[in-house]
């Protein structure tokens, strides 16, 4: 059986994971256009997430923990934002932006919940 480490057992890891899944997917599907300008922005920031929570997992003290979630919640943000840029230019339909969006806030939450524990 292969070593589990212990990030890989967080609950908001696993779903920042399936989030950038998702973006991976719905990324697909964009214009040949924007391969390297949101396409390339998207997919760099919903990796940016799992990552932050990933190394922050490692760091010694609450506040460098909290710093890395910090981070990881300011990726999912940007998330967010270009993916109502993409509904604004019609790469996605108002379904799938508000199918994200509740993924989005579960991530959100559970960071919150994540860096409020590393705070205290």
């Amino acid at each position: 059986m292969m070593r589990q480490f212990s990030f890989e057992k967080l609950e908001v890891w696993k779903n920042a994971i399936n989030l950038t899944i998702d973006i991976y997917r719905l990324t697909n599907a964009f214009p040949k256009s924007e391969m390297y300008i949101l396409t390339t922005q998207l997919r760099r920031a919903s990796v940016s997430i799992s990552s932050n929570i990933a190394e922050g997992n490692y760091r010694k003290t609450g506040k460098d923990k909290s710093h890395f979630i910090t981070m990881a919640y300011s990726s999912l943000m940007e998330v967010l934002n270009q993916l109502i840029i993409a509904k604004e230019l019609r790469y996605i339909e108002e379904d799938e932006l508000e199918n994200l969006r509740d993924k989005i806030s579960l991530v959100a939450n559970q960071l919150n919940k994540l860096k409020n524990y590393h705070n205290k």
